[in-house]
């Protein structure tokens, strides 16, 4: 699964790399890490629309709609971690790794 995870986030990638204005790389990503901070916004939009925390808006999303926008925001942070490191899958992999070892779910394998 996380090959075919990591094979369709190369995929938009690289679609992303081809469809874009030609910018400098550092351009390119800033407004990766940006369009987090957009998808986080659509996200929080939902949770509003799912409480009906907006009254002149009432329930205007559904959980549903929360669990899509969250999905998008990992996505786009995937793209953007991608672009950045040029190998997201590695670097996600040894911090997801230090996070669980920090609060004591894994213990560190020694080497040697």
């Amino acid at each position: 699964m996380e090959d075919e995870l990591w094979g369709r986030v190369g995929k938009l990638r690289t679609w992303l790399d081809d469809q874009a204005d030609e910018v400098p790389v550092a351009d390119v990503r800033l407004l990766r890490i940006l369009k987090i901070g957009e998808e986080f916004g659509e996200a929080s939009e939902a949770v509003h629309g799912a409480l009906g925390a907006n009254p002149r808006k009432g329930r205007s999303h559904t959980w549903g709609d929360v669990e899509s926008e969250l999905a998008d925001v990992i996505v786009t942070a995937m793209v953007a971690l991608d672009t950045i490191s040029g190998d997201g899958r590695a670097v996600l992999a040894e911090r997801l790794r230090y996070l669980v070892e920090r609060v004591g779910l894994e213990k560190h394998a020694e080497v040697g």
